[in-house]
């Protein structure tokens, strides 16, 4: 549950400018999520999520920190995506990834947050991600990495 609530946190703050904690949980508890205050904070922490000045509102939002991403909050993405992903396969030089219900998008900005240089983008559904990769040996790889972190 921590780590699906963690997910949707991080969905959350790539498609709302999302300014305080309580805001934060208010979203959370709109989608079913019990998530007080304190729980926010230990997550917020967690995921070492930064505030950063919002480009279209000037105000603070949150975001997901940008470069020199430190290895535990790399960890925390993987275990992310270790509880979104139901199952991976691919084509050529394309991965489909399927997720539970609601966390494609999550399961993306997981993929997108881990800077794989073999990744050319990321398009994340309710359910699936689909993964462009440079070649069809990167996505071969990609998909056998991926299916690793599932075990």
């Amino acid at each position: 549950m921590k780590f699906q609530r963690q997910a949707r946190i991080l969905d959350l703050i790539e498609k709302n400018e999302i300014e305080t904690q309580e805001e934060l949980s208010e979203h959370l508890c709109s989608l079913g999520y019990n998530a007080t205050q304190a729980t926010v904070s230990r997550d917020i922490k967690e995921l070492r999520l930064i505030k950063t000045l919002s480009q279209t509102t000037g105000k603070y939002k949150y975001a997901v920190a940008g470069t020199g991403v430190e290895s535990s909050f790399s960890t925390r993405l993987r275990n992310i995506f270790k509880e979104c992903v139901t199952d991976i396969n691919f084509a050529q030089n394309m991965v489909v990834i399927k997720t539970l219900p609601g966390l494609g998008q999550a399961a993306a900005m997981a993929i997108d947050a881990m800077r794989d240089p073999a990744v050319v983008g990321t398009l994340g559904g309710d359910d699936t991600v689909f993964v462009v990769m440079k070649d069809t040996p990167a996505a071969e790889q990609f998909c056998k990495e991926a299916k690793n972190m599932l075990v």
